[in-house]
């Protein structure tokens, strides 16, 4: 109770001008926030507190700035307090969204996706988080639309078209995932997780493993080789999985603890 006062106190000792400046300082976190300058962004939510910010937009932004920091369970329960009251927001509901499939909570992610792609204008980002909800419970016909309404959207969106091609390797449609890994490089050639994932598709339909990248360090060669072996298993080609976690093995001069688990569990099957 003594707090609640205190707090009280301190809001009504605000003068009128520190209170009217309370929005501006939210929209300069706002703008830090999305630009990536997430300290700033922290110190002037805790500017504009200060100033006498209360309410909806403070939670909305401290979520935002947690969704940021890829402190997805904390954003996640910030964002479902929001999408459940009178100030809610489309962004809630699809930031909420979002933030329950980064930590594969599926079940708290089909509300807040439904209500992301209710209204009419509706983001890709939006269907996007609908498709990749559809793939986690291996619904590929809604998977399927959804990215396709998230690619008219935004036609240039290299995430889109990967996550296309994601949506076929895990129905094990190795052919199928290639072009559009391949339009997804050309959309983003600067990605390293696009490239990977091309390479992964194509290792899986070739005879032979990837080979090591100029530049690249033995544990990230180490990863890709396991990434290929992981894909000739599933296809049933024992042998070059073998050889791929091998591979993985000698690449890295520390013992590569997945590539050698998968070893012995291919070993034993």
């Amino acid at each position: 109770m003594i707090l609640g006062v205190l707090a009280a106190a301190s809001v009504a000792a605000q003068s009128p001008p520190a209170r009217a400046a309370a929005p501006s300082i939210l929209k300069e976190a706002a703008k830090a926030i999305d630009a990536g300058r997430l300290e700033e962004g922290k110190l002037l939510i805790a500017k504009a507190i200060t100033a006498g910010a209360r309410g909806a937009a403070v939670e909305r932004l401290t979520a935002d700035l947690s969704f940021a920091s890829g402190k997805y369970l904390e954003a996640l329960v910030a964002y479902q307090h929001l999408a459940a009251s009178p100030d809610k927001q489309p962004s809630d509901c699809e930031q909420g969204a979002i933030a329950a499939l980064e930590i594969g909570r599926t079940d708290d992610a089909k509300p807040l996706v439904d209500c992301a792609v209710a209204p009419p204008n509706a983001s890709w980002r939006a269907w996007n988080a609908r498709g990749v909800l559809a793939d986690f419970t291996q619904n590929w016909t809604t998977a399927d639309q959804s990215y396709a309404h998230a690619h008219r959207l935004a036609p240039k969106e290299a995430r889109i078209v990967n996550n296309q091609g994601w949506s076929m390797l895990l129905r094990g449609d190795w052919a199928a995932a290639v072009p559009y890994f391949q339009g997804a490089s050309t959309l983003d050639a600067k990605s390293k997780r696009i490239a990977n994932n091309l390479e992964l598709a194509n290792a899986a339909l070739a005879a032979d493993l990837p080979r090591r990248r100029a530049g690249e360090t033995d544990r990230e060669w180490a990863v890709r080789l396991n990434d290929a072996g992981v894909a000739a298993e599933l296809l049933g080609e024992k042998q070059r999985a073998i050889a791929a976690f091998t591979q993985a093995l000698d690449a890295s001069p520390v013992w590569y603890d997945r590539a050698s688990n998968n070893l012995k569990a291919l070993s034993q099957n």
